[in-house]
């Protein structure tokens, strides 16, 4: 059965087609209109092993909020919805990557429950023209919409960019981790018996 899904969603503030293939690694293509978040996406899909196809738009002459914070629900929709029942999957993953002088671990579960943990602080106001605070904004919309419970905890570092490429691949990897089907799991990783995300 094919792990895979896809999210339009059209605002008044964006326009957003996301499909992601939790299965196949190669083919991704990112277009968000916002160079600097295309490279992040690039690297979760690339660490990840995750297809994406990402094509976007907003009202970034604004803000880039608004676009950021809408990828990141759609990633949360489409990561719950190619994941179904969740049957046969590890659950949890974990992954502590290293870029340069910074070191970052993540931590998660995709437990039906969301929740963020976020301890990452930076060094910059602006890389470019983007704004470091917005990568909270796409994690908090991601759990809040995939049902995942994640940690995020910079243990060092002090380069804006490095942080940021450092959370991303940590989360790839987690993320790789904790979706992976293990053939020792019957059913659910759950003495409840289900990880359906809250209604």
């Amino acid at each position: 059965m094919a792990r895979k899904a896809k999210i339009i969603r059209k605002t008044k503030e964006t326009n957003i087609q996301l499909e992601i293939d939790l299965d196949k690694a190669a083919g991704s293509k990112i277009v968000t209109t916002i160079p600097f978040f295309d490279h992040m996406l690039e690297l979760l899909a690339r660490h990840g092993f995750f297809q994406m196809i990402i094509k976007s738009k907003g009202d970034t002459q604004i803000d880039d909020h608004h676009l950021v914070e809408d990828l990141g629900i759609c990633l949360g929709q489409a990561v719950e919805k190619a994941l179904g029942k969740k049957a046969g999957i590890n659950r949890y993953g974990s992954a502590c990557v290293p870029m340069d002088e910074c070191l970052c671990r993540v931590d998660l579960d995709i437990s039906g429950r969301p929740y963020l943990i976020y301890n990452v602080k930076y060094a910059r106001r602006k890389i470019g023209g983007f704004d470091p605070a917005l990568v909270k904004e796409f994690f908090k919309a991601f759990t809040d919409h995939s049902g995942i419970t994640l940690h995020i905890n910079l243990l060092y570092g002090s380069n804006s960019h490095h942080i940021i490429e450092a959370v991303f691949k940590a989360f790839a990897k987690a993320l790789r981790g904790a979706v992976e089907v293990n053939k020792k799991v019957v059913g659910v990783l759950s003495t409840k018996g289900s990880l359906e995300k809250a209604r």
